[in-house]
């Protein structure tokens, strides 16, 4: 179980690391506030964390919004452009 939270971590901090450091900044001063008893640092961590998830949840909808939907492939030669086909390689004895 480990090694799967520990990849699933990885490749969200890899996707969004801004979003993904305040929202861990936020996690801790929830439990340290929880823990400690301190109920506007438990307060501030939650208005972090619902900031932090707000701009991850903003940033996937201007990304989808921004990418086209129907997009052509481009291609680097043209489709009539290349002749036939390499002739095959055959091994030959090292030479020394």
């Amino acid at each position: 179980m480990n090694a799967v939270w520990h990849r699933f971590l990885k490749s969200f901090y890899r996707k969004e690391p801004i979003s993904s450091f305040v929202l861990t900044m936020g996690a801790v001063d929830v439990a340290l506030g929880g823990l400690g008893s301190y109920s506007s640092l438990l307060l501030l961590g939650m208005g972090t964390m619902a900031g932090a998830i707000a701009l991850r949840w903003w940033q996937i909808q201007r990304a989808e919004r921004d990418t086209p939907q129907d997009s052509i492939p481009e291609y680097y030669l043209a489709p009539g452009a290349t002749s036939g086909p390499l002739p095959r390689l055959n091994p030959s004895k090292h030479r020394r």
